[in-house]
């Protein structure tokens, strides 16, 4: 199930730390993924959200979806909101990304986001960015990690489509208050 689709969200407040619990004992990396999914996007106190994330990475990393980040992110419920609002009619081969951008040093928040689209992986993109190919400055320098989660159901997609959602999306963000770069 993808995390948009917030499978937990009917769940009490109750009743979601019991199944977070649940997870952690289990050691089910996407169970847990969705329960502290859930937390965030409910707006939980980000130390809540971050020990739960540590919790959760120590009793199981190997079985931990992709799409979840590894901090928490305040804005992240938005990023969703936002990239919620776009589709792709056409199957392709490019995929659009967004990488967490690392901002402690500037006002506006800790954290910004660069909005990208490749053929290749998000997460492979990634990496070429960290080793300096064809890499955005803001990607080399301050790029964290992969937020594959927002950007899900805009994979595979045409590459017309892609360059039309890359700049769109870069600037909706913007509109809704991240600190964006990238989105050409």
């Amino acid at each position: 199930m993808l995390p948009a689709a917030r499978p937990l969200r009917g769940l009490t407040a109750e009743a979601l730390g019991a199944r977070l619990e649940a997870a952690l004992a289990g050691a089910d990396g996407v169970d847990g993924a969705h329960c502290i999914h859930e937390l965030s996007m409910r707006g939980e106190f980000a130390a809540n959200v971050e020990k739960a994330l540590e919790r959760l990475w120590q009793r199981a990393a190997k079985s931990i979806p992709e799409w979840l980040p590894m901090r928490h992110i305040d804005w992240l419920p938005v990023a969703y909101e936002v990239a919620g609002r776009f589709h792709a009619a056409k199957g392709g081969r490019s995929n659009i990304y967004l990488v967490l951008l690392e901002y402690e040093d500037r006002r506006g928040g800790p954290h910004g986001v660069y909005v990208g689209m490749s053929r290749y992986a998000p997460a492979q993109r990634f990496e070429q960015h960290k080793a300096g190919i064809r890499a955005a400055g803001s990607v080399l320098k301050r790029g964290i990690e992969v937020l594959t989660g927002p950007v899900l159901h805009l994979q595979h997609i045409s590459r017309a489509e892609a360059a039309s959602i890359e700049g769109a999306l870069a600037e909706a963000l913007s509109d809704a208050g991240i600190i964006v770069t990238g989105g050409h």
